[in-house]
Formats: structure tokens, C-alpha cells, sequence
């Protein structure tokens, strides 16, 4: 574990999931990695969304062949 802790840290993860409300200013997810910012999302190492909605999420394809997931809020 984490400096000796016993329990993982908890703090970077997805914080909603797909499907529910947000309001604007609210965090969607603080980055490890996996997500990138998508319709209505601002932030780099931050997600949040841009306007109240729903979330959804999308997979798309780079230009170099990787596949990333994007946040998207749909007002």
C-alpha cells in the first residue's frame, strides 16, 4: 500500500458514473490516466463539466491507433 497505509488511496478515480446528473463546476474525475476531457468537459489533470447534463462516455481512436475514453457531459 501507499506509505505504509493500509487501505488504497481513493482520491483519484472516476467520481460519477455514466448516466447521472451533474451541475456545472462539478468533478467528474481527478486523472490518473484514462480519461480525457470530451463535450462540455474542461480541465487536464481536473475533469469537470462545463454545464448541467447527463454524463456519457465515448471511445475513439487515435491517430496513432490508441483507444481513449472521453468524458462528455450532454445538456
Amino acid at each position: 500500500m501507499v506509505g505504509g497505509f493500509s487501505t488504497p488511496k481513493k482520491d483519484k478515480e472516476l467520481k460519477v458514473s455514466g448516466g447521472e446528473k451533474v451541475k456545472k463546476g462539478q468533478i467528474l474525475c481527478r486523472q490518473v490516466g484514462g480519461y480525457k476531457a470530451g463535450v462540455n468537459v474542461s480541465g487536464i489533470a481536473i475533469l469537470h463539466a462545463d454545464c448541467d447534463g447527463k454524463v456519457s462516455f465515448s471511445r475513439k481512436k487515435t491517430g496513432s491507433g490508441k483507444l481513449r475514453t472521453f468524458i462528455n457531459v450532454l445538456s
